[in-house]
């Protein structure tokens, strides 16, 4: 069996394909395929609040593409789901019926309390301590979202409209970052030796850059001199000289400093990046409602 994710993102539009495992009453998957497009929809949604045609086009061309490369896969089943910029277009419902109209492909636009259940199923802490406290910290184009966890047990989660993309074009709120730093202090002050997982592409690009060993954790102070030393290149230099994507090499500076800014109020010494992110999360979910669903009849 294969199955698919779409995420439809601020930054990022992603397909991932997986092959589906099942081994004595286990169910697990292996990545297959990920293709990524840099769209960048939240400059139109954050600036404008409704996605271009120009934009508009291009998702439904790259829908269209990824319609095709799931039938050439033999996907059997899919999710898609967009999140913070389609959240905010006011013309998001014509574009998610132009798409199964003219891609075939059903898109639902999640809320950020669902989009934190998603990326929170993606089982990020398979291979730590789970006795331990950990703040999940997803950056995205359009929002962070956060979930505490302890023991094992979810204990808050909430999405946040701060992302990278809305700091690059100045749509972040002082409120907003007022709110995010109220709810890590409310519910992280009644424990001791906080962990952080974070996971996007941001993340595991400067997880990459620390040159720390797989399921290493890594430091505060290591994000924060990784973060000086990429502020202290231009823009044209962080792409021409350290080699970095043109549509990473200017969300990488906003999302160290959201990461920062989480894991100095939160109290956070070090965050473990699992490589792991949305996409990951819808595999498992679909994974959770098939086969829970198949063993509760």
């Amino acid at each position: 069996m294969r199955y698919a994710a779409i995420d439809i993102g601020s930054n990022a539009v992603r397909l991932l394909i997986a092959d589906i495992k099942e081994n004595d009453g286990t169910v697990s998957f292996k990545k297959n395929t990920l293709v990524r497009v840099p769209l960048r929809l939240g400059d139109d949604a954050f600036l404008n609040h409704e996605l271009s045609v120009k934009k508009t086009t291009d998702l439904v061309k790259t829908m269209q593409a990824f319609h095709n490369l799931m039938d050439v896969y033999k996907v059997t089943e899919y999710m898609a789901c967009a999140t913070s910029a389609m959240r905010e277009a006011h013309n998001g419902a014509e574009v998610v019926k132009q798409i199964k109209e003219e891609a075939g492909i059903d898109l639902e636009i999640v809320h950020g309390q669902v989009e934190a259940r998603i990326i929170y199923a993606s089982h990020a802490e398979q291979n730590i301590d789970k006795n331990k406290t950990y703040l999940y910290i997803d950056v995205g184009g359009g929002s962070t979202e956060l979930s505490l966890f302890s023991a094992g047990e979810l204990v808050a989660s909430k999405s946040f409209n701060i992302g990278t993309i809305r700091i690059l074009d100045n749509q972040d709120t002082e409120e907003s970052w007022g709110a995010m730093r109220d709810f890590i202090r409310e519910h992280t002050r009644h424990f001791k030796g906080v962990f952080g997982i974070g996971t996007g592409g941001n993340i595991n690009k400067i997880y990459k850059l620390s040159e720390e060993k797989n399921n290493t954790p890594m430091s505060l102070g290591k994000l924060k001199s990784i973060y000086d030393y990429l502020d202290s290149f231009s823009l044209k230099d962080r792409i021409n000289v350290l080699g970095l994507n043109q549509d990473r090499a200017d969300v990488i500076i906003p999302a160290c400093e959201i990461y920062l800014s989480v894991m100095k109020w939160a109290g956070i010494k070090s965050i473990y990046v699992p490589s792991v992110g949305m996409v990951d999360g819808i595999i498992q979910t679909l994974i959770d409602e098939k086969f829970v669903k198949s063993v509760l009849k």
